[in-house]
């Protein structure tokens, strides 16, 4: 599909890099010849994640970061500007989700997802930019974000809040943008399990179940998939798509609202419960 040059002579930046989807983009950013950069706020995972990518051959660096803070973002950037050279594409992967009935969820727990998913792309995503216009340079924003910014969905209220936002984000922003050379889109992912992030969305395996049989291809997405993807959307194979979100989920999004299947698996109280466990569990592990 790409030659291994595809991505060559470009330096570009993923936050939350060290694992999951981050990681998968992050990998095959490399196969391809990019340098790369992966910022997060566990310094041992972005070690291990970095001691992966060298086998491809190119500058991998690894940043501390927690995205939610503008000042530190900001050094961020100059830093990877000042020690790769350049600094051509962004990706704004950071995230936090879980599931919880609304009514449960805690002013904390609100803000944070908020914080991490909206505020922190606005913080990555200013200072970029503003790196790539003061130093007349052209390059790509890709913002990851979700089917269920468009319906809406139960139980993860905050992640729909805070990504409908991002997405909003990237339209205005590619259209601002455009003038400086600056493209901006977002890849919306369905159903791609991780590790960490899935067990907190499917905290029971009844819940797992019923997820995928709703999805109309049977299955689910594979992260060289969604790599491959954003891989398209950061070369300079499309140079004339700006202000898009591309749906990869296996038309998983055409049923409406992710989580929305939760309120007919079982009673509201018992799906509290599961909850409830869950979290229980969580806390227990710390």
């Amino acid at each position: 599909m790409f030659t291994k040059d595809t991505l060559k002579e470009k330096s570009i930046l993923i936050t939350g890099g060290g694992s999951g989807l981050g990681f998968s983009m992050a990998e095959r950013f490399a196969e391809l010849g990019a340098n790369v950069a992966i910022c997060g706020r566990t310094e041992e995972k972005l070690v291990n994640a970095a001691e992966k990518l060298n086998r491809f051959g190119t500058k991998i660096i690894t940043h501390v970061v927690d995205v939610r803070d503008y000042d530190r973002v900001g050094k961020m950037i100059d830093r990877l500007v000042e020690e790769f050279g350049s600094l051509e594409g962004l990706v704004n992967n950071a995230a936090g989700n879980f599931v919880s009935p609304s009514e449960d969820l805690s002013p904390n727990g609100f803000k944070a997802v908020v914080d991490i998913v909206l505020h922190g792309t606005f913080n990555c995503s200013q200072h970029f930019g503003r790196y790539l216009i003061h130093s007349e340079r052209k390059g790509c924003i890709l913002n990851i974000v979700t089917t269920y910014t468009q319906f809406g969905s139960a139980f993860v209220m905050p992640s729909a809040v805070a990504k409908a936002g991002v997405e909003t984000m990237t339209k205005s922003l590619a259209y601002e943008w455009a003038t400086y050379g600056i493209r901006v889109n977002a890849i919306a992912p369905g159903p791609f399990p991780t590790k960490g992030a899935w067990s907190r969305l499917m905290p029971d395996p009844r819940i797992e179940k019923i997820y995928l049989e709703r999805i109309p291809t049977h299955r689910y997405g594979e992260h060289i998939e969604l790599a491959n993807l954003a891989v398209f959307l950061m070369s300079d194979l499309a140079p004339y798509l700006t202000g898009e979100t591309v749906i990869i989920d296996g038309a998983e999004h055409l049923q409406a609202g992710q989580f929305n299947f939760l309120t007919q698996l079982m009673p509201r109280e018992e799906l509290k419960k599961v909850f409830a466990e869950y979290k229980s569990r969580r806390k227990s592990k710390k």
